[in-house]
């Protein structure tokens, strides 16, 4: 059959369109397709958002953590040479006390100080403050400050067995406390350093707990 040429050039536009139109149509679905890819990268944008967001929760915590004061820094500095004195003592009791309540009182009081003493040292260090030195110091230039004891103090107790060492002991341990008690009340009211601020807060609590056990002891309560 022949084509008129009227109808044939129709023929030609309608095709032309035809193909147009499909061509646009391809051009469409991969826009689409495009646009579902970008889709998926912003999906993987998030995923990333979402996975840093637990370093950073972390990262906050950790500052958290190191956040404190000149009153936590005190605190630490005179609580580290006040533990070691008091592990001292409690140190003479096994050989020197006649009570059996005496020693179980020292041993408690070793068994608590001990691990502070590393903590409270731990805690400087990461502030980049300085971790008071061992020895003398403990208590030959600190007597009557803070509750703690003096060298003639401590060469008495050195010196004392028996119910004059249990009575001895407990005396001076009751200053001692009175004065860890107090240092830990201005690390409550001052300090900033959460996790030395649940020190003192236990410190006050077992220590108060110690005095009173001590008063009992004693008959003085």
């Amino acid at each position: 059959m022949h084509l008129t040429p009227s109808l044939a050039r129709r023929t030609v536009a309608l095709a032309a369109t035809v193909t147009t139109a499909a061509l646009s149509l391809a051009a469409c679905g991969g826009a689409g397709g495009d646009s579902s890819a970008g889709h998926g990268g912003h999906g993987g944008n998030a995923g990333s958002i979402t996975a840093s967001a637990p370093a950073s929760a972390a990262a906050s915590a950790s500052a958290e953590q190191q956040r404190h004061n000149a009153a936590d820094v005190d605190f630490a500095q005179g609580m580290v040479p006040h533990h070691r004195q008091a592990v001292e003592m409690a140190g003479l009791a096994p050989e020197r006390a006649e009570s059996a309540e005496v020693k179980e009182l020292a041993e408690q009081i070793k068994k608590a100080q001990d691990p502070e003493i590393s903590t409270l040292s731990g805690w400087l260090t990461s502030w980049g403050e300085t971790v008071p030195a061992a020895g003398a110091a403990d208590h030959s230039t600190h007597g009557g400050a803070d509750g703690m004891m003096s060298a003639e103090d401590m060469e008495r107790l050195e010196q004392a067995s028996g119910t004059a060492f249990d009575t001895a002991f407990m005396e001076l341990m009751i200053e001692h406390h009175e004065g860890a008690v107090a240092m830990a009340e201005a690390e409550q009211t001052d300090g900033v350093h959460a996790p030395a601020k649940k020190m003192a807060a236990d410190i006050i609590r077992s220590q108060s707990a110690e005095i009173a056990r001590m008063k009992r002891l004693l008959g003085t309560d």
